[in-house]
């Protein structure tokens, strides 16, 4: 029998599902280990975008189980689902607000928790290239989707070499300036946002760059992704936030050890 991890909220974003690069069965495989009261998927869970491109064929049963995962936690734990939209999954727009049984799907919300707001949105609201001009930044996707095809490459030859994962990826995005400043500008555009609304903190996604930190009076966290970073937010008891990143060589451990599934390591 499997223990479960208990959080009273997780936050994910930025899964893609529809393509070759997400990361479906091991954020399934996350689902599984844990059990939550809320789980608010902040935005591109699925990639509109590329399936409206590639044809509905992209989407393969793996994607259909991540949705099963979660109504099956829905059902047995009662967990609320709060879907916010993504750029990539701008197609809910014609449907946010909605509310049915335990599911919401919103373009954006406040969430509270002990006593502190938080302002809850993907973050592409001010990335104006998505906003403004969608063909510009779908063929900034196309040099990113080449980035990780690199990375799949790359990693391949590692994992023959008996080596770990390495995500070549984010270590480009680290180290070119640009990038570097546009995650920046990103973060304090979304704080600012938040201190405008009279929150305590910001939780969002899009730039696939993992975070847990405070500009001054104002808790800034982002979810990261399930293409490169896999990692989620999840709140403790106290109210207290971690990220959590997941390890496929721990998932695998634990599997055989049928211990429990504490592959989830907090960053």
């Amino acid at each position: 029998m499997h223990l479960r991890t208990y959080y009273p909220t997780v936050v994910l974003s930025d899964i893609h599902l529809g393509t070759q690069h997400s990361k479906t069965e091991e954020v399934t495989h996350f689902l599984k280990s844990i059990n939550c009261d809320r789980l608010i998927l902040n935005g591109d869970i699925i990639d509109g975008w590329h399936l409206q491109k590639s044809g509905l064929g992209k989407w393969k049963a793996k994607h259909t189980d991540f949705f099963k995962v979660i109504m099956k936690m829905m059902e047995n734990f009662g967990t609320q689902v709060i879907y916010v939209r993504g750029n990539h999954d701008d197609f809910l727009d014609n449907l946010a607000p909605l509310n049915f049984y335990n599911i919401r799907i919103v373009k954006d919300c406040i969430y509270e928790s002990h006593g502190r707001r938080y302002y809850v949105t993907h973050g592409d609201i001010f990335d104006t290239v998505t906003t403004q001009m969608k063909w510009l930044a779908k063929l900034g996707d196309t040099g990113y989707t080449f980035l990780l095809w690199l990375n799949k490459v790359y990693n391949l030859r590692r994992m023959k070499q008996g080596k770990p994962y390495y995500s070549l990826s984010q270590s480009i995005k680290n180290r070119v300036k640009t990038a570097v400043s546009y995650i920046s500008d990103f973060e304090k555009e979304l704080v600012g946002l938040a201190r405008a609304k009279k929150c305590d903190g910001v939780i969002c996604g899009h730039i696939h760059h993992p975070a847990n930190t405070f500009y001054e009076d104002i808790h800034y966290l982002n979810s990261g992704d399930w293409v490169e970073s896999l990692t989620a937010l999840v709140e403790n008891e106290q109210g207290d936030w971690n990220i959590v990143s997941y390890s496929k060589e721990d998932y695998d451990r634990n599997e055989k050890a049928s211990s429990g599934l504490y592959y989830a390591e907090v960053i």
